[in-house]
C-alpha cells in the first residue's frame, strides 16, 4: 500500500504523468494507470481521508471485479512480430496468416499492417526535451575532482564535485564533498535546494549507486533513503535511463561548464579544507550564473528569477533528517541487532524480516510498511533496549526487576546465594532471560529454608554446577547437609640447591 499511496501523491499533488510516476516508483506505467483509475472510480483523492486504514483503502481500490465479456479483437504481441520479421524468409504476410489461424476473429491483413507500422514508428522517436519552469532539477557528479591538502601531513585527498542545474533557466549549483556516498549525496541535495530556495517537481539523477539501488533502463529502483528525501520535499525522483544521455543532457552540459568555468580556474590553487574550497566555488558560481548567455538574451540568474524561482514550491519548515534503511530478522529473543546493539520488537514478529530505518537519534522498525517499534538510538555495544509491551505476558512478570535488585534480594539469604544468582544472570545473552531461573532459585528458600539454600549454593559453586536445576537437585537429595569434598592436595615442587629445575635447560 505504500507505493499505491506514493502513486496517488505524485498524481494528485504534483500532476505527474503515468510514465514519470512509474519510473520514479519502479512500477509499470500500466500499473500506475490502473491505481489512478481505481482511485478515481472510488472517489479517492489526495490527501487521503483521516482514519482511512490500509485495509479500508485496499477494499475501496480493489472491489470484486464484475464479470464482463471481451468483445474486442485480439492483438498480437508486436514485439514478437518484430523479432520474427528479422528471421530469414519471414514476411509480414506469413505472420498475419499465423495470427489468423489462432484468431479467426482478428484483424484483416491491411489493418494488421497499419497497426504494426504504428507500433514500429514509436521505436525510433527522439523528442527534444522542452523544460517547463520549476519542473526538473538535474543532478550529477563531475568527472574531475578537486585536490585538498592536509595542512598537518601534506597528504592530498581528492574531493568530488556535485553539480545541480534547473532545466528551464540553467541556473547552476556546485559544491565539493569528500565522497559520493549516500550521506554526501543526500546532503548535497539538501544544500542545493536551499541554494535555489525551493523544490522542483522532479529530480533527475544519473544511475549512481547512492541514489539508485538497481539500475534498469525501464524500472530503476530508488534507494529508500533517497526516496525519503523525495517524500520530505514532495518531489519525484526519475533517474535517467541507462545508456540514454539525452535524458540528462542538461546535467552533462552543466558538468562540462562547471569543469571549464570553475575547476579550470582553480587548477593552480591550493586548498587545505572543504570549507575553503566551497567558499571559492560559491564565488565562481555567482560569476557563472550572472554571465550572459552566448545565444540567448540575459543570464542564468535573470532566467532563474523570471522562470524557475516563481515556479519552485516552498521548502518544508523542518530540515530533512538523514536516515539509512536496512533489513533485519527478529531473533528468538524478540530483539533485532543494529550496530551491535539490540532493540526489542513485538514478540509476535519472531523470525520475521523487518525494514529498519536508522537516523542519528532514532531506530524505527517497519513490518509490511507499518511501524511496529521505535527506540532512541544507542551507541552502547552489546546493550539492550527493551520495551515491556514487546514482551510475552510470561516475561512481563519480571519486567520490574533488574540485576541489582535480584542480587540484593539473594544477598539476604547469603553471599553464596548472591554469587550464584550473579553467575546465572551473567551466563545469559540477555540478563532478562535469567530472571526466571534466579527467582526460582530464591523461591527454593521458602521450601527448604534459607540456611539449606545457602549451603546448596555453596556446593553448586564449588562443583561448577551454577544453575537452578543443580541447586534443586542438591536440596532434593540432601547433599547440602553433607560436608564438602576436600580439595585436592597440590604437591609443591621440591626446592634444593642440588636440583637444577626446568629453568636450567632454557
Amino acid at each position: 500500500m505504500r507505493k499505491i499511496k506514493d502513486v496517488l501523491r505524485l498524481h494528485f499533488e504534483l500532476n505527474l504523468g503515468r510514465r514519470q510516476i512509474g519510473r520514479s516508483l519502479n512500477l509499470p506505467h500500466s500499473t500506475v494507470g490502473d491505481y489512478i483509475g481505481r482511485a478515481e472510480c472510488a472517489g479517492i483523492a489526495w490527501p487521503l481521508p483521516k482514519g482511512l486504514s490500509d485495509g479500508q483503502l485496499e477494499q475501496k481500490l480493489f472491489p470484486p471485479a464484475p464479470v464482463v465479456s471481451d468483445q474486442g479483437r485480439p492483438l498480437p504481441v508486436w514485439a514478437d512480430i518484430h523479432r520474427e520479421l528479422k528471421r530469414k524468409g519471414v514476411t509480414l504476410s506469413l505472420l498475419w496468416e499465423e495470427y489468423q489461424a489462432l484468431h479467426s476473429d482478428g484483424y484483416q491483413y491491411s489493418r494488421f499492417c497499419d497497426l504494426y507500422r504504428e507500433w514500429t514508428g514509436k521505436l525510433t522517436l527522439s523528442m527534444r526535451q522542452i523544460h517547463k519552469a520549476g519542473e526538473k532539477l538535474f543532478v550529477d557528479y563531475a568527472g574531475h575532482t578537486l585536490p585538498i591538502v592536509d595542512r598537518r601531513t601534506g597528504e592530498i585527498r581528492e574531493a568530488q564535485i556535485f553539480v545541480a542545474v534547473l532545466g528551464a533557466s540553467n541556473y547552476t549549483f556546485a559544491e565539493a564533498t569528500w565522497t559520493q556516498s549516500l550521506p554526501d549525496w543526500t546532503g548535497s541535495h539538501v544544500r542545493a535546494l536551499n541554494f535555489f530556495g525551493g523544490a522542483p517537481q522532479i529530480i533527475v539523477p544519473d544511475n549512481l549507486k547512492s541514489g539508485v539501488t538497481r539500475p534498469d533502463r525501464y524500472e530503476p529502483d530508488v534507494n529508500p533513503t533517497y526516496n525519503d528525501l523525495a517524500t520530505h520535499y514532495g518531489v519525484a525522483v526519475i533517474p535517467a535511463r541507462v545508456r540514454k544521455p539525452k535524458d540528462k543532457a542538461k546535467a552533462e552540459v552543466a558538468v562540462q561548464i562547471v569543469e571549464r568555468w570553475i575547476l579550470a580556474r582553480l587548477r593552480n590553487r591550493t586548498f587545505f579544507s572543504l570549507a575553503e574550497a566551497n567558499a571559492e566555488i560559491i564565488r565562481l558560481l555567482e560569476s557563472l550564473n550572472s554571465h550572459p548567455f552566448k545565444k540567448l538574451t540575459g543570464s542564468r540568474s535573470e532566467a532563474f528569477e523570471a522562470l524557475d524561482q516563481p515556479a519552485l514550491r516552498p521548502l518544508p519548515t523542518t530540515a530533512f533528517e538523514f536516515a539509512e534503511w536496512k533489513k533485519s530478522r527478529v531473533n528468538i529473543d524478540y530483539h533485532i541487532e543494529v550496530a551491535k546493539h539490540y532493540y526489542s520488537v513485538p514478540y509476535q514478529l519472531l523470525k520475521q524480516q523487518l525494514d529498519v530505518r536508522l537516523s542519528a537519534t532514532t531506530v524505527e522498525c517497519f513490518h509490511k510498511s507499518k511501524r511496529v517499534a521505535s527506540h532512541p538510538r544507542s551507541s552502547r555495544e552489546g546493550g539492550h533496549s527493551t520495551l515491556t509491551e514487546h514482551m510475552p505476558k510470561a516475561h512481563q512478570e519480571y519486567a520490574g526487576w533488574d540485576v541489582k535488585r535480584l542480587i540484593d534480594w539473594a544477598a539476604k539469604t547469603g553471599p553464596e546465594t548472591a554469587a550464584l544468582v550473579e553467575k546465572i544472570l551473567a551466563s545469559r545473552t540477555h540478563p532478562q532471560q535469567g530472571f526466571r531461573s534466579a527467582l526460582g532459585l530464591l523461591r527454593l528458600g521458602k521450601t527448604y529454608g534459607q540456611q539449606r539454600l545457602e549451603a546448596a549454593c555453596t556446593r553448586a559453586i564449588s562443583g561448577e554446577a551454577c544453575s537452578y536445576k543443580s541447586v534443586a537437585s542438591i536440596l532434593k537429595t540432601g547433599l547440602d547437609r553433607q560436608p564438602l569434598p576436600e580439595p585436592k592436595t597440590v604437591i609443591e615442587p621440591v626446592v634444593h640447591r642440588n636440583i637444577r629445575g626446568t629453568a636450567y635447560y632454557h
